[in-house]
């Protein structure tokens, strides 16, 4: 009964021990250790979901449970275990970081991604507001003009338009055309039998900039089975750079775009463009938006009075 008591008062002596320290840990915090640490979880939580975006998500829970398993042996004093698990965690990475190279360097890419020039897509002009939203609303136009011609035609066509992320590698493996935007232009590099209408057409700072080119390759599983090379390709430049792709099926005529690692398909004119438009002029679509509001509000007030 007195040992009993001896461990119990030694049991809640430790525990107020333990009290005292976290308490005197807490009292010695600063403003910046709160900083350091809402920084830390802020950076962890953009980081966990930048992986989840990825396949990689898969990988970070099977190396969770590799190291929980570790963790485990160590305590159990399960040495073969553990020495198995210490050994495959240690050169496991190295090997994963070669596996995942894509994965890593897309979210990279994504880290590196510019919020305040990511709509600057044509930089290489300087052009007062007014003049730029009408070389923008032109450039639309033309675009979206081709398209839809190929699109009635049914004439295959892989059209990537140049962000933030610069395709200098993707303009490497294809020719440079260095052209003016024009309907009949777009139309003649993708017409069948062309030399270049295999490949991916580049439109870099309002200019055709490349033709011919080739882009990588989506691995995910996700796409339909139907979708061609094409689909994949444009998937595929989605996912590793803010490029915006279009599609146009030789098979049906069906319009596609790629952006984010996501496919949307079967739009019409009025669709690509507005879409476009919310890419290149985000202003023009806030604008209306709030127009529409605007009328929707005196609608409203006049059925209320």
């Amino acid at each position: 009964m007195f040992s009993a008591h001896l461990i119990s008062a030694a049991w809640w002596d430790t525990i107020a021990e333990i009290g005292t320290q976290m308490w005197k840990a807490i009292v010695e915090i600063t403003v910046f250790d709160i900083i350091d640490i809402i920084l830390v979880a802020f950076l962890l939580y953009k980081l966990i979901g930048l992986i989840n975006e990825t396949r990689a998500s898969q990988l970070v829970k099977g190396m969770l449970l590799f190291v929980a398993a570790s963790l485990l042996a160590k305590v159990l004093h399960l040495r073969v275990l553990d020495y198995i698990l210490t050994n495959v965690l240690s050169y496991g990475v190295l090997a994963l970081l070669v596996v995942f190279q894509p994965e890593l360097r897309r979210i990279l890419e994504k880290v590196g991604h510019s919020s305040v020039s990511k709509l600057n897509i044509f930089s290489g002009m300087q052009l007062d507001e007014s003049a730029e939203e009408q070389k923008k609303q032109e450039i639309i136009d033309k675009i979206s003009g081709g398209v839809m011609t190929m699109s009635l035609q049914k004439v295959g066509a892989l059209i990537c338009i140049e962000r933030d992320t610069k395709l200098g590698d993707v303009i490497q493996t294809g020719t440079v055309v260095n052209a003016d935007i024009t309907a009949e232009m777009i139309g003649s590099i993708f017409f069948p039998n062309s030399p270049l209408h295999d490949g991916a057409m580049v439109i870099r700072d309002y200019r055709i900039y490349a033709a011919g080119c080739f882009l990588p390759l989506s691995n995910t599983n996700s796409i339909n089975k139907q979708l061609g090379t094409r689909h994949r390709a444009a998937l595929g430049m989605s996912e590793n750079s803010d490029a915006l792709v279009i599609v146009v099926s030789e098979e049906t005529g069906v319009i596609s775009i790629a952006e984010n690692g996501k496919l949307t398909r079967e739009l019409d004119i009025v669709a690509l463009k507005k879409k476009l438009e919310s890419v290149f002029i985000p202003e023009k679509q806030t604008n209306q938006n709030d127009k529409k509001s605007m009328l929707r509000k005196v609608i409203q007030n006049g059925k209320n009075k």
